[in-house]
């Protein structure tokens, strides 16, 4: 297999990710950046709103224009899957294509999407079961969907929803929506083609070839065409546990420096310990990784 050497290997397209590439291309380091997905989670986001200099934007129209911005500095992004680091005199990282070694790694691998773990579930994606309503909200015009969830990314997957589907329902298992800004909140509330179900969780899908209906632990049956979950994300530990990284509660413990167990790995984003999990602070944190990065390089560490 080709085997390249770099300064850095960034693992992760995601904000952290794209603006450590920035900073390592700022600081004329040779750099890689290994994603599976461009821009990472934040790309499927319906709207942004509290990312400085922008009112509102799309995740997506976010994600290009960092994109845009690693790839004018001359950064090369490879859409392969990490599948194994070893930490030797270099690290080596093996992808589902090619090994590569470098002096410095930096994971902004984020966080994956959880699963409702249903029957049906795994059978039914993509037939009626999403996970980004960004991506299939148009296939779903003037028909019914439910939003499972109660987070911000639940309440603006059916803002969007409610553009193109005759009705949609958020099922969710609180009394009342407290973990979304309240004026998202608001938009729901206000919002005629959105009913939402408290106190209440999807405990049955109905269907074989495509969705027909959700059974709720209130033993309710709502008819829907469409399920987009949006119950929360969890970090991948896999290649934290690989390079035997220490972590808490499943996240890679980091200093203020970013700099994890591990000399020569930087953690920065959705996988950190940082309480804190916005843009903003990823973008922040794949900075001070990349700076970290830099000083251990230039010191010769």
């Amino acid at each position: 297999m080709k085997e390249n050497v770099y300064d850095v290997i960034i693992v992760g397209a995601g904000p952290a990710g794209l603006t450590a590439a920035i900073y390592s291309g700022r600081y004329l380091l040779n750099t890689l950046v290994i994603g599976e997905l461009d821009g990472g989670t934040i790309s499927e986001a319906y709207e942004v709103c509290n990312f400085p200099t922008y009112p509102n934007i799309s995740g997506m129209d976010l994600s290009l224009k960092m994109l845009e911005q690693v790839k004018k500095l001359g950064i090369e992004i490879k859409h392969e899957i990490v599948e194994d680091i070893k930490s030797k005199e270099n690290f080596e990282i093996k992808t589902n294509n090619a090994t590569y070694k470098s002096k410095k790694i930096i994971l902004a691998i984020g966080r994956e999407k959880r699963k409702l773990g249903l029957k049906n579930e795994k059978e039914l994606l993509g037939r009626g079961i999403s996970y980004c309503a960004t991506c299939d909200a148009g296939f779903y015009r003037d028909k019914i969907v439910s939003v499972i969830g109660g987070s911000n990314a639940a309440l603006t997957a059916a803002l969007l929803l409610s553009k193109y589907a005759e009705k949609v329902y958020i099922i969710y298992r609180k009394e009342k929506f407290f973990r979304a800004e309240p004026a998202w909140v608001k938009q729901v509330e206000s919002n005629k083609k959105i009913i939402s179900i408290f106190n209440s969780n999807i405990i049955k899908i109905n269907g074989t070839e495509q969705v027909e209906s959700i059974v709720l632990d209130t033993n309710k049956e709502l008819t829907v065409d469409g399920i987009f979950v949006e119950i929360g994300s969890e970090p991948n530990t896999k290649l934290a546990n690989q390079l035997k990284l220490k972590l808490e509660k499943d996240y890679i413990i980091v200093d203020k420096f970013q700099k994890t167990s591990l000399t020569g790995v930087f953690a920065a984003g959705d996988i950190t310990n940082n309480s804190l999990k916005q843009v903003i602070t990823a973008c922040g944190e794949g900075a001070i990784a990349a700076n970290s990065a830099y000083e251990e390089i230039v010191k010769g560490n």
